[in-house]
């Protein structure tokens, strides 16, 4: 079964800002002319999905399920996309697409990871709601490690985004992406006591502090960087290499108690 976007749609309930419906449906346009029958759904998540979207700040988050790999061609529709995104919808900020195929989503081994994204985190805008595959999920130690054990890593990659900025909304935005990652794969450490499911990075790091007060600095800080105001790159980078680390090593021992 197929479900466009409508604003009378149950699908909306989740998307309560009437001013994203045009650009949902014309994406959808878009993807159904470029991938015909290779499209399978289409998933929106973060902002706009929980109503929380803030114009000319806040992105379009989407996940693209297909039948088959991309091909050449196919990859450019992404450039026209977002060139059309920047000429009618300018006060969307940007459009961060994740790919993937119908094989890796609806398969045990992604029980944990596409499974918890679609079933917790997106609203189904389009196609068949692959979420049904996946039972109701309990929040956990295992969820949480499979999508931040890799903080090391992405917290490197984002510091060297913030450093190479070039200009300053080019910094904000990185700072911005980083602080999120810092605040979740916090709660990340707690969630298996929490039992609760959070989105909002900054109630993220509250309820962070109920288990590590000593954070209480980093965690404004943190707070701080969500903002759109330019923050000095050393004193960003600063607090990516205290945090971090700790964080990994963290992981890591909570990872020898639980298995």
């Amino acid at each position: 079964m197929q479900t466009q976007v409508s604003t009378q749609s149950p699908i909306h309930r989740s998307i309560p800002q009437p001013s994203y419906v045009p650009v949902i449906e014309d994406l959808i346009a878009c993807l159904k002319s470029g991938l015909k029958e290779s499209l399978h759904s289409v998933y929106v998540y973060g902002s706009v999905a929980n109503g929380t979207a803030i114009p000319n700040v806040s992105n379009l988050d989407v996940v693209l399920v297909t039948h088959a790999p991309f091909s050449a061609s196919q990859k450019s529709l992404f450039n026209s996309i977002n060139w059309r995104f920047q000429k009618d919808f300018p006060f969307v900020k940007g459009l961060a697409i994740r790919t993937a195929l119908v094989s890796e989503v609806a398969s045990l081994s992604a029980l944990f990871t596409w499974g918890f994204l679609l079933k917790q985190c997106c609203t189904n805008v389009y196609g068949e709601d692959l979420s049904e595959c996946f039972g109701d999920y309990v929040p956990s130690w295992e969820i949480a490690k499979q999508w931040n054990m890799d903080i090391e890593q992405s917290a490197a990659m984002l510091r060297k985004e913030v450093a190479l900025a070039e200009d300053a909304p080019s910094q904000v935005d990185a700072q911005r992406r980083l602080a999120k990652k810092l605040l979740r794969a916090a709660y990340g450490l707690v969630l298996h006591k929490t039992k609760r499911w959070l989105d909002d990075p900054l109630e993220s790091g509250q309820v962070f502090l109920e288990y590590y007060p000593q954070r209480e600095q980093t965690v404004e800080r943190l707070g701080i960087l969500l903002g759109r105001r330019v923050i000095p790159k050393r004193s960003v980078v600063g607090l990516v290499d205290d945090f971090a680390p700790w964080l990994v090593k963290e992981y890591q021992k909570t990872e020898f108690k639980i298995g």
